[in-house]
């Protein structure tokens, strides 16, 4: 292993591969990404891979027309298809306040140029007749979106980045971070000591981890989120969009020839990486009050993945499941894996010097250290 490295990236996950990616296409010399495992095998390979517009934040819906360049020409730029499903994102609003937010959204959503239907329930079920619509006040649909394969982009990410010189290293662990007289000097590995004066802390849901060895707060809790499958489902005629119960926290969309459903979220932070059967009660639960045709389903198998929140001092709550982590990549690159084109492509700017191609000061790290969180109301789930 190089005794040297001018950047170390901790984390092979979609934002630490995308980092790397985007540092080697500028010519940064000398970069090495560490994993302690294999490649994306942690939250990466678990999420649900949506690509969407439908953002209630300006920010966010910056990163998303940032990121679909990348996405619209990936094959072409990584030699990988992503395997995008462009099948569109439903949102459904049950209370007349979340009808309200919806129709703001979509005021700016527009304003950007994303082409966002407002649907009555009546139009809703015309188009998807198999979902109950009675206590629905309305719906939003974007036909730009879908859903990718994550592991897919990673898989590009980390061909590319290769390609440019970077060094990959897998089952390699940072132990330590060494810090002299505030700055980083570099890191220690079973494999042994690297150094190099800028280390980025792509880790996810272990960056505050990894930010307690440099002495720094990572203000970030991981949260698991349960995701299930069914057999075969032929009873739905395809497209299915991927359908988001905003007021349940609930969706699913096809997956193969079954479908995807969301399971629940834990309400405390663990590393806890195992299946909890018993949730799937709740899983059956809105799932046949959306779609009673759910009752021909059967639950195969789940997995879970750990998601990414703010750390606060009040027990996490559902009104705090509506508050999206984003921090300021050069501080920690915690973000979505539908954002990391962009998350990536800024992160590689500021290290290299360059002005970033948006201005993301409003993502400071510094905001979640004293509690100022921005909120984003059309993000109660993980994708």
């Amino acid at each position: 292993m190089e005794k040297t490295a001018e950047i170390i990236i901790i984390g092979g996950g979609i934002i630490g591969t995308s980092l790397a990616y985007h540092l080697g296409q500028k010519g940064a010399k000398n970069v090495v990404l560490l994993e302690k495992g294999m490649l994306g095998e942690g939250s990466t390979a678990k999420c649900v891979g949506g690509i969407r517009f439908q953002f209630s934040t300006e920010i966010n819906i910056l990163f998303s027309l940032e990121s679909a360049k990348t996405w619209q020409h990936f094959e072409e730029l990584t030699e990988v298809d992503l395997g995008f499903k462009k099948v569109g994102y439903l949102f459904l609003a049950s209370t007349p306040e979340e009808w309200e937010i919806f129709q703001a959204n979509s005021k700016l959503q527009k304003a950007h140029g994303i082409p966002v239907e407002l649907l009555p329930p009546q139009e809703i079920l015309y188009r998807w007749p198999y979902l109950r619509v009675d206590d629905l006040q309305g719906g939003t649909f974007c036909p730009w979106e879908g859903y990718a394969g994550p592991y897919e982009a990673l898989t590009g990410y980390a061909k590319g980045a290769r390609k440019k010189g970077v060094r990959i290293y897998e089952n390699t662990e940072v132990q330590q971070i060494f810090v002299e007289k505030g700055k980083i000097t570099g890191v220690a590995t079973p494999k042994g000591n690297i150094s190099a004066p800028i280390v980025i802390n792509a880790a996810g849901p272990f960056a505050e981890e990894v930010g307690k060895m440099a002495g720094a707060e990572i203000p970030v809790k991981p949260y698991r989120r349960q995701i299930f499958f069914t057999a075969a489902f032929p009873w739905i005629q395809d497209p299915i969009p991927l359908i988001i119960d905003f007021h349940r926290g609930w969706y699913f969309r096809r997956e193969g020839d079954g479908l995807l459903i969301s399971g629940p979220k834990d309400d405390f932070p663990s590393f806890n990486v195992n299946v909890d059967y018993d949730a799937m009660v709740e899983v059956a639960e809105n799932s046949l009050f959306r779609v009673p045709l759910m009752e021909k389903a059967q639950i195969t198998r789940g997995w879970r993945v750990l998601m990414k929140f703010p750390r606060t001092t009040t027990p996490f709550s559902e009104k705090s499941r509506k508050w999206r982590v984003f921090m300021r990549p050069m501080d920690s690159a915690a973000t979505a894996s539908q954002h990391s084109p962009a998350a990536g492509k800024l992160l590689a700017e500021l290290i290299l010097g360059e002005k970033p191609s948006i201005d993301f000061s409003i993502l400071s790290i510094d905001r979640l250290r004293k509690g100022e969180y921005i909120r984003e109301a059309m993000t109660a789930f993980k994708d």
